[in-house]
């Protein structure tokens, strides 16, 4: 893990029950409607989607951590805006921002461009929420970020499907 056998902020976080993978409805195998993207969609995204990101301190997504769950993800496809609300484990977390890099990444990667992404943290959630929000909001910081080989790396590691 991160930090070469550091011990883990949160050794025993609170794991939670996976939902169900979302069954196709009818008008999305329509191929006559327009598909629009929705929040369940976000969620389950494919591969994996939001819910399938691995939390970079333990062997768990962070659906299982409940980190992040389908009512904080918030879509106006007509819009083109996504909104993602993520809670980290422990108030004072300093995985929150590679957390959510993480979730920004894979909507940047999934999604279509037309879409202007908000990824936040859960209001009163974290000691440092506001300076992290800012982080992530900030476009050019976030590329700069993607450029450090090493940060790519562990956010790759965390979009990975487990094996």
């Amino acid at each position: 893990g991160p930090g070469g056998g550091a011990a883990l902020e949160n050794a025993n976080p609170l794991i939670y029950r996976r939902s169900g993978e979302r069954p196709v409805t009818a008008r999305e195998e329509d191929d006559d409607l327009p598909d629009t993207i929705d929040d369940r969609e976000i969620f389950d995204i494919l591969p994996g989607g939001l819910r399938g990101i691995n939390d970079p301190e333990h062997p768990l997504t962070l659906e299982e951590l409940n980190v992040v769950e389908q009512v904080r993800v918030k879509v106006n496809d007509a819009e083109s805006t996504v909104s993602v609300e993520f809670t980290p484990t422990i108030p004072h977390c300093s995985m929150a921002t590679l957390i959510g890099l993480s979730i920004k990444v894979k909507l940047i990667r999934s999604l279509p461009e037309r879409f202007k992404l908000d990824v936040h943290i859960t209001p009163g959630t974290h000691a440092s929420e506001h300076a992290v929000n800012k982080q992530l909001a900030d476009k050019e910081r976030v590329a700069a970020a993607l450029e450090n080989s090493h940060l790519l790396e562990v956010v790759n590691q965390c979009l990975s499907a487990r094996s």
